[in-house]
């Protein structure tokens, strides 16, 4: 009997106010479950409302007590419910049910819960969205923007302050600067052939020789559709390495057409509230116009972040990376994440980009900083 019990609450729940000729009213399960149902209910009834559903209101009236508004709706939905869950909760607010309330008014959303998934769900549908939200928009991605700048600026930063040096060793013990072939070496006499583990007694790590000469860094971009997390951190990326010594950025958005924003690199919130996610994909137009951009090929790496969806001239595609590598320009091929940042790319079109001469990856910012500094010696 008590599962049976649970059993309809959690129905009743999941089912909200449109089950009621069916189960009990979720006050009668007591606890706080008539206000879950009323937060719930906010948010998810427009699903019913979409596919043409009705609540018909009975004799004792509405089951809410207070009309909620989107703001007192978000303030109650983040007492309610854990950290992931209200995150997952606004996202869907804005993503699906165009809950631009929230938006409207800065300060309320300066409330909302910074996450990657929200920035990401914004800049997906910001094209959607009324002038009047784009305040809003503005703050919430402005926040993002700042954790994750927070979190991988000193990466990129150690790790482009110089090319290793493995002749001589530093007594700075950094992550970036750990040279596992030398650690090895060094703890080779603790190997333990019976067990064949090797015990660790001594970390070694390398020092950084300062760069004397200057690098272009060309970050192409690809903003269509499913590139709204790339493009985040593209322009994060970007802005960092923009306010490095020594590193000359050049910034380029595509989908079919080609946006050069370089004048806008250092402010990565700028770059997105700019980006037009949406439309096809024409990589090969858009790394034509970066090979136009280069002047030092020897010194210039071209990074294109992309899912190598081509939706335009494969063989053009492939024509303008032999050329770029032919003639000396460190290609890098960074394939999209998803959103649990699991790569996400055509892998044929992947191959024969790297049989042309590109270094083709999957990586997180972090890892990204560390590639370039091995390519930019």
């Amino acid at each position: 009997m008590t599962v049976d019990r649970e059993a309809a609450r959690r129905w009743r729940l999941v089912l909200g106010r449109y089950a009621e000729s069916r189960l009990p009213s979720a006050s009668a399960f007591g606890g706080s479950d008539a206000t879950l149902e009323r937060t719930l209910g906010y948010l998810y009834d427009r699903e019913y409302a979409a596919r043409g559903h009705r609540h018909e209101v009975g004799e004792g009236g509405s089951l809410d007590p207070s009309a909620l508004t989107a703001i007192n709706w978000l303030a109650q939905a983040k007492e309610l419910f854990p950290s992931s869950t209200f995150e997952r909760m606004q996202v869907q607010a804005i993503e699906k049910y165009q809950l631009t309330d929230l938006l409207a008014d800065p300060e309320i959303a300066a409330t909302l819960e910074p996450s990657r998934e929200l920035a990401t769900a914004l800049l997906t549908v910001r094209g959607k969205l009324d002038t009047s939200v784009e305040a809003g928009v503005r703050v919430v991605i402005a926040r993002v923007v700042d954790d994750i700048v927070r979190r991988v600026r000193p990466r990129f930063a150690a790790a482009l302050a110089g090319r290793r040096d493995r002749n001589r060793r530093s007594p700075q013990k950094l992550v970036q600067n750990f040279d596992w072939r030398a650690t090895i070496r060094a703890n080779l006499v603790n190997a333990d052939p019976d067990t064949k583990k090797l015990m660790i007694d001594e970390l070694r790590f390398t020092s950084r020789v300062k760069r004397t000469l200057p690098w272009d860094v060309i970050l192409c971009v690809d903003q269509s559709g499913s590139m709204a997390s790339s493009v985040l951190y593209a322009a994060v990326c970007a802005s960092i390495l923009a306010a490095l010594p020594g590193v000359t950025v050049r910034l380029v958005l595509f989908d079919t057409s080609v946006v050069d924003v370089s004048h806008l690199a250092h402010d990565p919130i700028s770059v997105l509230m700019t980006a037009q996610l949406g439309g096809g994909t024409d990589i090969a137009g858009a790394l034509g116009y970066c090979e136009s951009l280069v002047t030092t090929p020897a010194r210039t790496v071209v990074a294109l972040i992309s899912d190598f969806e081509e939706g335009g001239s494969v063989s053009h595609l492939l024509a303008t990376v032999g050329r770029l590598s032919e003639a000396g320009v460190t290609l890098l091929g960074l394939a999209a994440l998803d959103e649990e940042a699991a790569p996400i790319y055509d892998p044929h079109i992947g191959a024969r980009l790297a049989a042309r001469g590109m270094h083709v990856a999957a990586l997180t910012p972090d890892r990204f900083a560390e590639w370039l500094a091995e390519v930019m010696r």
